[in-house]
């Protein structure tokens, strides 16, 4: 065999496209090379490796994909699949999921609107989805009553207060005999947790921050979502099982679930060697030292991926809302749905086993050797 046969053992030959692919197929066969490319050997990783029934898998959501839809359309369905076992998302896209649980209308426009027509008649613009201003004023209403209620009334992580919140709204649609429509119900029946890991940073926060004004009992524990998350991946790692990220976008949510590695092994000292795969779309450039460029083998350097597993690291330069509908329809097509997971229900069971560990260790620094190098 020579280098080249050595690097490729497919030439490029694809069949005409003849309009009666399903999207899988179109993948599969016409999606060869660049941004194409890296998009399929996304779907398969994430098919053939994040699927296998030892790997958990956490997602990211950044940017406004909720507004655009996608929460209802890829999502749920990722979720209801068994496809997605814990998610960080910003808090923006679960305020805005709640306008679709509430049934607050949200449309279609296009991006070069007059903006200040739109300010005098009220109307809010994200690019080129429109919506009126009460429906921000709605959903802040909906958030300042049900934080009320008693439940509310103490200190919790944003998994908790997710959960609350999706049991709510799922209760509403039952009772209303509807769907939901909401990533938030989604989630709390199928026990995924769901984090934020900048909780003021959102309406949502705006409108818990309001209530404290007021005397109110509810305290968002940040600190707890730090160890919730890292127990969440130091317990899928125990006894040979792997963890899969995929990430959309980047941001905060995308540092929140990498330094989930950096805690275990750095911070922790305890054992590990980061996370077996990592998938991420964005459109973020990498020469800029923005944390949404930073590619896998960067990661690797501080301990967030394992460096065993960079041929299963895969980066996509492409907007989120082209490549999230792709993919739900290739890993839905090509992968029977998964058994849940149901984290939601494991969490302080996992809690109490990193924290165990950790105690075990006594006072003893952390043990550079315990960090996996490579050969």
């Amino acid at each position: 065999m020579g280098y080249l046969e050595s690097i490729s053992l497919h030439r490029i030959g694809p069949p005409a496209v003849t309009g009666r692919e399903v999207a899988a197929d179109l993948i599969d066969h016409a999606f060869l090379s660049y941004n194409a490319g890296r998009l399929r050997e996304i779907c398969r990783v994430f098919t053939r490796k994040f699927l296998e029934p030892d790997c958990t898998v956490g997602l990211t959501i950044s940017g406004a994909l909720t507004p655009a839809g996608l929460g209802m359309s890829c999502l749920i369905p990722l979720i209801e699949a068994g496809f997605v076992d814990w998610i960080v998302s910003t808090g923006a896209n679960l305020y805005h999921d709640t306008h679709f649980a509430l049934d607050l209308p949200l449309h279609q426009s296009r991006p070069n609107l007059d903006d200040y027509a739109l300010r005098q008649n009220d109307v809010i613009r994200i690019y080129d989805v429109v919506f009126h201003y009460k429906t921000l004023l709605d959903t802040d209403a909906f958030y300042r009553e049900l934080i009320q209620d008693e439940s509310f009334a103490r200190t919790m992580g944003t998994a908790e207060f997710h959960h609350q919140v999706g049991k709510y709204l799922d209760a509403r649609a039952k009772s209303l005999g509807q769907p939901s429509h909401s990533l938030l119900a989604a989630a709390y029946e199928a026990a995924v947790p769901v984090y934020t890991s900048s909780p003021g940073d959102s309406s949502i926060g705006m409108n818990l921050a309001a209530l404290s004004l007021q005397g109110g009992k509810l305290q968002i524990d940040t600190l707890r979502d730090v160890n919730e998350t890292a127990a969440i991946v130091y317990n899928a790692k125990k006894g040979e099982g792997k963890s899969g990220v995929l990430i959309l976008g980047g941001g905060s949510p995308k540092n929140f679930i990498l330094q989930t590695e950096p805690q275990i092994q750095e911070v922790l000292g305890l054992a590990e060697s980061g996370h077996d795969y990592f998938l991420q779309i964005t459109d973020a450039r990498p020469d800029t030292g923005g944390l949404s460029g930073a590619t896998a083998s960067e990661a690797m350097t501080w301990g967030k991926v394992d460096p065993d597993s960079l041929p299963d690291s895969v980066t996509c330069y492409t907007d989120s809302t082209i490549a999230l509908p792709l993919l739900t329809a290739y890993s839905l097509a090509r992968h029977a749905p998964r058994p849940l997971r149901r984290l939601y229900d494991r969490r302080i069971t996992d809690y109490d086993g990193l924290r165990t560990d950790f105690q075990a260790r006594g006072e003893k620094p952390p043990d550079p050797s315990a960090r996996k190098k490579l050969d």
